[in-house]
């Protein structure tokens, strides 16, 4: 059995190699990672929990592309809504990236999702 971590990672590798293969060539370094939860100061007066990150990288250092599990997990209430979150996330950061519309970037990319 798979804890939701294994699954989560598992479902994020998935949209990640499948948008990523696509896009390789035109992105240059980015990484990409999940963490639980951003760490989110206790001044925070956003009022919203972050799903994601973009750091742009700089020179030699990546662009880091961050997927936070728990507050995304939250969100969802199975796999599909899952993995049509984590499709969102990734293709709005790699569309930034990029400089070109989201459904440029992946023809399954839906705003309502």
């Amino acid at each position: 059995m798979r804890t939701r971590r294994e699954r989560f990672d598992a479902i994020a590798l998935s949209v990640v190699a499948g948008v990523d293969r696509r896009w390789q060539d035109r992105l240059g370094l980015l990484e990409y990672a999940v963490e639980d939860a951003p760490a989110v100061p206790d001044d925070w007066a956003d009022g919203g929990v972050p799903l994601s990150a973009l750091v742009r990288g700089t020179g030699s250092t990546p662009s880091r592309l961050v997927l936070f599990r728990r507050p995304i997990e939250h969100r969802c209430e199975g796999r599909d809504d899952l993995e049509a979150l984590v499709l969102t996330l990734v293709v709005e950061h790699l569309a930034d990236l990029l400089g070109i519309e989201p459904g440029e970037v992946d023809a399954r990319y839906d705003p309502e999702d």
